[in-house]
């Protein structure tokens, strides 16, 4: 067997999943902080979210023109990679307020903790860059 059989759908894998305890404030019965599981994303996924963060901006003469939104596009790619806990359980969301898996990480977490999230959810799926250069890289 050859080292391009490597290659094939079903011996490459799929996603990773990793824990991350994201913040200390969430604790079990014991008082131990509770790590969120989170999972890789595919390209396939990643694009829909690329034009999920896509908005129409009225320019001059009333065109309208496609803008992307970094901060939405990498709530989303969080939000995509958050296995646990679910963020589309409509109980969670209605006991912070809101609707939908990016408000309620908003919601959520403090800003440090979003970063901390933010930064692992992005190595997770490849982006080895400073945040910078990844938003940069998003844009074009």
């Amino acid at each position: 067997m050859s080292e391009f059989s490597a290659f094939f759908a079903q011996t490459a894998a799929i996603e990773t999943t990793e824990d991350f305890v994201v913040s200390k404030r969430f604790k079990d019965k014991e008082g131990k902080a509770i790590p969120w599981k989170l999972r890789s994303i595919t390209e396939d996924e990643n694009q829909e979210l690329r034009k999920a963060a896509m908005k129409k901006v009225k320019g001059r003469n009333g065109v309208y023109t496609p803008e992307f939104d970094s901060n939405e596009y990498l709530a989303k790619m969080v939000g995509a990679s958050v296995v646990y806990p679910n963020l589309k359980d409509a109980e969670l969301q209605k006991s912070y307020g809101v609707r939908g898996a990016e408000a309620l990480l908003r919601k959520m977490l403090l800003p440090g903790e979003f970063t901390a999230l933010m930064e692992h959810v992005n190595a997770l799926n490849g982006y080895d860059q400073d945040m910078n250069e990844l938003v940069d890289e998003v844009k074009n």
